[in-house]
Formats: structure tokens, C-alpha cells, sequence
């Protein structure tokens, strides 16, 4: 595990005020003009308190480990919450590129085309008719909605393990989690725990603003948790996951 040196790396990132404990760039002057998705900051306080109940691990404020979460919550923060590319603070508008297994890199605005974040990280190559959620059939809303109607708690995560803390490379393990409190495509809810586990890679210049985002993970494995109740009688096209 490579930590950053004394003049660079994840300790030199600006962390603005606020009143979210895990994420900057939500509240502070910096974001007076930013403009929000549903018209104001994000609250994340259920998300936090779900974060808090169920991490395996409590990283040290200013640890390299807690630093790490705080640069992958805080982008993946802007990518839901953020409609203008220039409100984003934690990348380098011109070079990011967002990517999942292997697959080709996308521009902040083919992001936002296919429909979100939600949508670019649970691309498939499936069939459609084997496909449990359809990326492509869902807009920027409609996965929303069906995210947290699923997850109405929202859906933490937590960084279990830094490799190496940049620049120009931050990789590390994470977990997502949350619990099944809502249906999903007509499964009715179980309250059961939803978790998969996955590797990230974000490439990150001088200034650790994030250049290249690489998320490897097992998709079906994560899809399968929504279908083990069986299905209601009037089935509707719900999805997955919130932050």
C-alpha cells in the first residue's frame, strides 16, 4: 500500500465546509451557484446513519483510508446529484472518463445521456430478455426512482482497503451495502441484507482531481439479492442502488 507522499497525494484534496461528515463539496461558498438536481444539496443523513450501523471498519479521520472514502463519496455524490458539468469539484472535466469491467470509458456527458450513474455502472452485454435490470430501457429517473423506492434507506458504501494513495493512482477495495426494504420489479420487499464487494481504480492528476474512474465487480451477483421473493402479480419495472 503506497501512501502519498509529503507534497502530494489524498491528504492534499480541499475538503469543503459543511455539514455531511463523509463527502465535501455539498455546502460552502463553493457551492452557492452550484445547481441541483432536485433544486437543493443532497441530505444524506439516513445513508450516513446506515454507513455508521453497519461498517466493518471506523477509519481515523485523516487516515489514508477515510481520506480515499471521502474522494469516492464525494464523486459519486456530484455524478447523482450535480446537472452541470462545471459545478463538479473532484474531477478533471476534460479528461474523466468513467468505465466498468473492462468496458470503454465514458465522458461525463455520455454519462448523463445513458441515463446516470446508476445506469453507466450496471451495464450489461446480456440479452435483453435475460437482463434482471435493463439499463437502456431506464432514464436518469426512472432508475432513480426505482433505486431508492428499493433502498429507501439509501445504499452505503465503504472503502474495506487502500492498495495504493495516488497520484497519479488510487486503488482500493470497497463494500456496498444496504437492506431490501422496498420491492423491486414486482419482487416484494425482504429486509434482507443486499452487499456486493468490488475493486476500484481512479486515476488522478497532481491536483488528485479524478481523471478516470474503473469500478470491477460481479454484477449478477448484486442483481440476483432482488429476486429471491417471488414476484407480485402486477409486476413493474423497478431497479437498484442509491449512495
Amino acid at each position: 500500500m503506497a501512501r502519498p507522499s509529503p507534497t502530494h497525494g489524498v491528504g492534499d484534496m480541499a475538503i469543503s465546509a459543511g455539514r455531511d461528515e463523509y463527502r465535501s463539496f455539498i455546502h460552502g461558498e463553493g457551492e452557492k451557484n452550484t445547481q441541483w438536481r432536485f433544486g437543493a444539496p443532497p441530505d444524506y443523513d439516513l445513508v450516513n446513519k446506515l454507513f455508521e450501523e453497519g461498517r466493518t471498519q471506523e477509519w481515523p479521520v485523516g487516515s489514508l483510508e477515510e481520506k480515499v472514502q471521502r474522494i469516492v463519496k464525494s464523486l459519486e455524490m456530484e455524478l447523482q446529484h450535480k446537472i452541470r458539468p462545471e459545478d463538479f469539484k473532484s474531477v478533471n472535466r476534460e479528461k474523466f472518463r468513467f468505465s466498468v469491467n473492462g468496458r470503454r470509458g465514458i465522458s461525463l456527458q455520455e454519462l448523463r445521456e445513458m441515463g446516470g450513474s446508476y445506469n453507466a455502472f450496471l451495464q450489461t452485454n446480456l440479452p435483453k430478455e435475460l437482463r434482471i435490470y435493463d439499463p437502456e430501457a431506464e432514464t436518469i429517473d426512472s432508475s432513480h426512482e426505482a433505486f431508492t423506492t428499493t433502498f429507501p434507506r439509501g445504499f452505503a458504501l465503504e472503502i474495506l482497503q487502500v492498495y495504493s494513495g495516488g497520484p497519479p493512482t488510487i486503488a482500493f477495495k470497497f463494500r456496498h451495502w444496504s437492506y431490501m426494504d422496498g420491492p423491486f420489479q414486482g419482487h416484494p420487499p425482504t429486509g434482507e441484507l443486499v452487499e456486493f464487494f468490488g475493486i476500484g481504480i481512479y486515476h488522478v492528476d497532481d491536483e488528485m482531481k479524478v481523471e478516470k474512474v474503473e469500478f470491477f465487480y460481479e454484477r449478477g451477483d448484486f442483481l440476483a439479492s432482488f429476486v429471491k421473493g417471488a414476484p407480485a402479480a402486477s409486476g413493474s419495472r423497478c431497479p437498484v442502488m442509491k449512495i
